[in-house]
C-alpha cells in the first residue's frame, strides 16, 4: 500500500525506464508527495524570482506551473513529452524556496519528480547521447583532469570562440575557463598555531580540474583559522550534478563514497556551493539504505560551506588590508538553497580596505545551474548576459563567488559583452588578505 503523505513504499524498487502509454505519471518509488503539493496555494510570489517565468513568461515554466503538473501526475495523468519539457526546463536554483511565503519545499517536490521522469521517461536517442556525454565526464575528476592537457592546447592555439560548433559545444567551448598550473594538496595540512578543529575537505570535480588555486586556497586559509585540514585521497564526485538532474541510483553511489572517505573529522568543508546543498540532504539521499541512512545523516550534519564554517568558528588569523571595489554574487545553491547570505558577506566585510558592493536582482540565477547551461545554451546564454550586465553594473573591478559554475558563466558572459572584471572565490579573497598579498593577484592582467 502506498502512504498517502510521503507517496511511497519503504521496499519499493525503482521501475525500469519507459513508462506504457496511459500509464500514471509517477510511480510508487518517492513520487513528489501530495501533502508538500498542498502547501502551494498558488499565490504567485515566486513567479519574479523564477529564471524560466522571467525569460518567457509561461505559466507551466513557473514553479506553481510545475507544481499544478506534479499533481496532475499524482492524479493519474500520464508523463507526457509536454509535462517532461517543462519539468527539464527548471534550473533548480530554488529562488522561489526563498520568496515562498507559505514554506513551499519545492526543492523536495523537483527533485523527486526529475528521478521520476529520468527513470520512467523515455527520451530521444538525441538526448540519451547529450546526457550520456555530459555525466560520463563531469562527475569523474580523473576524466576532467585528463582533459586538461588537451584543453590547454586548444587555448594556446587561439581556436577557442572561433570555431563554428553545435549549440552545446559552443556553450561548452565558451564557458572553459583559461587553465592554470595544477598543484595537488598533500593529505594533510596542519593547522598554524593552536588547533581548534580537524576538518575534511572536499575538492570536488570541476574545482579539482579548473580551479585548483581555489582548493589550495580554501586549505591555507583553513590552517591559517586553526584547522587541521584532511584531504582524503579517492574522495570522488559529491553526486551534486547527479542528484540534481534526477539520476538516483548514480547519485546514491557517489555519496555512499564520500561518506566512507571521510571519517574521523569534526567537519566536512564545501567551497562549492551545489555540493554543499547536496551533500547537506545525504540523509535524504540515503534514506532507503539500511547501512549507510543512519551515517548518512550523521555524516550531513558536519557538512558546512567554508564562509559558513569560518563564521561559526570566529576569526583568529590577521586580516591584511586589500584595497579593492568586490561585487558579490550569491550563488543559488548557497543562497536558496543553504539559505547562506550574511556568512560571506561577514567574512569579506571584515578584511580592512575592500569595499563591498551589491549587484541588482540577486535572486536570479546567473543561467549555470550544474549543466543546465550545456543542456539548454540559448537560455543559459540569456541570463548568463543579464547577470553580466547587473555585475558590470556596479563598477566593481572584482566579482565574488562561492561557485565555480557560476565563476564560468559570468566570466562567459562579460567576455561576450567585451568587459573586464576579475572573478575570484571568496576563499581567494580571505587568502590574499591573509598573507598580506595586492589585490592585483585577483585582477585580469592588462
Amino acid at each position: 500500500m502506498i502512504d498517502a503523505t510521503t507517496g511511497s513504499t519503504p521496499t519499493q524498487a525503482p521501475h525500469e525506464v519507459g513508462v506504457p502509454n496511459g500509464e500514471p505519471a509517477f510511480d510508487a518509488h518517492h513520487p513528489p508527495r501530495l501533502d508538500l503539493i498542498a502547501d502551494c496555494v498558488h499565490c504567485g510570489f515566486c513567479l519574479p524570482t523564477c529564471p524560466t517565468y522571467v525569460l518567457w513568461g509561461e505559466e507551466m515554466d513557473s514553479p506553481r506551473g510545475r507544481i499544478h503538473l506534479m499533481a496532475q501526475g499524482r492524479s493519474g495523468e500520464p508523463m507526457s513529452d509536454s509535462m517532461v519539457e517543462h519539468f527539464d526546463r527548471c534550473l533548480g536554483c530554488m529562488a522561489c524556496v526563498t520568496a515562498c511565503p507559505s514554506g513551499v519545499q519545492y526543492d523536495r517536490l523537483i527533485e523527486d519528480t526529475r528521478q521520476q521522469v529520468e527513470r520512467r521517461h523515455p527520451r530521444s536517442a538525441r538526448e540519451r547521447a547529450l546526457r550520456g556525454a555530459i555525466f560520463a565526464l563531469f562527475p569523474y575528476p580523473r576524466r576532467l583532469r585528463l582533459l586538461r592537457g588537451p584543453l590547454r592546447a586548444y587555448q594556446a592555439s587561439h581556436l577557442q570562440g572561433r570555431l563554428r560548433l553545435p549549440p552545446t559545444l559552443a556553450a561548452a567551448d565558451s564557458l572553459a575557463p583559461r587553465l592554470r598550473r595544477r598543484v595537488r594538496l598533500p593529505r594533510r595540512v596542519a593547522a598554524r598555531g593552536p588547533r581548534r578543529a580537524v576538518v575534511g575537505m572536499l575538492t570536488g570535480c570541476v574545482q579539482d580540474a579548473f580551479f585548483p588555486d581555489v582548493n589550495a586556497a580554501t586549505a591555507r586559509v583553513l590552517a591559517l583559522e586553526g584547522c587541521d585540514v584532511v584531504v582524503p585521497r579517492g574522495q570522488g564526485c559529491c553526486g551534486a550534478l547527479s542528484v540534481h538532474n534526477g539520476r538516483e541510483a548514480e547519485a546514491q553511489r557517489f555519496a555512499r563514497r564520500i561518506v566512507d572517505v571521510f571519517a574521523g573529522v569534526d567537519y566536512v568543508a564545501v567551497n562549492a556551493a551545489g555540493c554543499g546543498s547536496s551533500m547537506k540532504e545525504y540523509g535524504i539521499l540515503l534514506r532507503d539504505d539500511p547501512a549507510y541512512a543512519d551515517r548518512a545523516a550523521a555524516f550531513a550534519a558536519k557538512v558546512r560551506d567554508l564562509s559558513e564554517l569560518l563564521v561559526e568558528l570566529g576569526p583568529v588569523a590577521r586580516r591584511h588590508p586589500l584595497p579593492v571595489t568586490v561585487a558579490y554574487h550569491d550563488a543559488c545553491h548557497l543562497g536558496h538553497a543553504q539559505g547562506i547570505r550574511a556568512q560571506p558577506r561577514q567574512l569579506l566585510g571584515g578584511i580592512p580596505g575592500l569595499s563591498l558592493r551589491e549587484i541588482a536582482d540577486p535572486e536570479i540565477c546567473c543561467g549555470s545551474a550544474g549543466v543546465w547551461n550545456l543542456l539548454n545554451p540559448e537560455p543559459g546564454r540569456e541570463l548568463g548576459d543579464r547577470k553580466a550586465r547587473d555585475v558590470l553594473a556596479t563598477g566593481a573591478r572584482l566579482l565574488v563567488t562561492a561557485n565555480p559554475g557560476c565563476l564560468m558563466q559570468v566570466a562567459a558572459a562579460v567576455r561576450r559583452q567585451g568587459g573586464s572584471i576579475g572573478l575570484a572565490h571568496t576563499a581567494q579573497v580571505l587568502d590574499a588578505s591573509l598573507r598580506a598579498l595586492s589585490p592585483e593577484v585577483l585582477l585580469p592582467t592588462r
